[in-house]
């Protein structure tokens, strides 16, 4: 369990890392923008990423 924990992170660790890597100053920008949302807009982008997330990973598995 730990294992596959662990490999969930250091994916998510690749993943995260591929957009300031390829394009650093369009993720300036996203950041400039992703600032100036509001916090209830905000969280809806969260939930909907965690939805998301969750589908697919019981697709997935």
């Amino acid at each position: 369990m730990w294992q596959d924990f662990l490999a969930a992170v250091a994916l998510v660790l690749v993943l995260e890392g591929i957009m300031p890597f390829l394009n650093p100053q369009g993720m300036r920008r996203t950041m400039l923008l992703i600032t100036q949302m509001d916090d209830r807009s905000l969280r809806i982008v969260g939930l909907v990423s965690m939805v998301l997330g969750v589908i697919l990973l019981s697709l997935v598995r």
